[in-house]
């Protein structure tokens, strides 16, 4: 169950996309809304009930990257997202780097798993990304201008708390992998 609630992330991501590309905001949103509590419930099932794999330890982290890593790419053209390419390529490259620094310990034999920070990482651009599509479904249809304004103003916040993770994670994944590769 597990693997399959992992698994369905990815076609739920090629879905979102289309929803981006045209301007489906709300449906864009309940979608990443059902993708984002597939990745918590796959997460909560494997450590309740098992079985925790090899195959879900790869499949989980992978079915993010592409949720995440596609929606921001989806989202730079879209002006109005505040989402420069700058920004997505720290997103991508954290996000590669940190795959194949995982893959090298890995291979030595020792676990090198999402920790607090990745996870807060993964919070925030889930947070940037909710609020992308929130926003853009509000100034869409035209619901409360006001709040919107707002809402605008604390995203910029939330993203750039995000760069902030994103970069600080990545950092924090080279050292422990030095230290567990010396």
């Amino acid at each position: 169950m597990p693997n399959a609630l992992s698994a369905v992330r990815i076609p739920l991501a090629i879905v979102l996309f289309a929803c981006i590309v045209h301007e489906a905001w709300l449906a864009g949103l309940i979608v990443f809304l059902l993708a984002t509590a597939t990745d918590w419930l796959d997460g909560w099932w494997a450590r309740r009930y098992g079985p925790l794999t090899l195959v879900g330890r790869n499949l989980d982290p992978l079915a993010d990257k592409v949720l995440v890593c596609g929606a921001f790419i989806y989202l730079i053209p879209v002006a109005a997202a505040g989402i420069d390419p700058w920004m997505v390529t720290v997103v991508v490259g954290r996000e590669l780097v940190v795959t194949g620094i995982r893959g090298i310990v890995e291979a030595t034999g020792k676990k090198f798993g999402a920790d607090w920070f990745g996870k807060l990482k993964m919070g925030l651009q889930c947070a940037v990304l909710i609020g992308v599509l929130l926003i853009r479904w509000g100034r869409t249809d035209g619901l409360a201008p006001a709040v919107f304004d707002v809402l605008e103003r604390i995203q910029v916040v939330v993203l750039w708390a995000m760069l902030v993770a994103t970069l600080g994670s990545g950092v924090q994944y080279l050292v422990k992998a030095a230290k567990m590769l010396r």
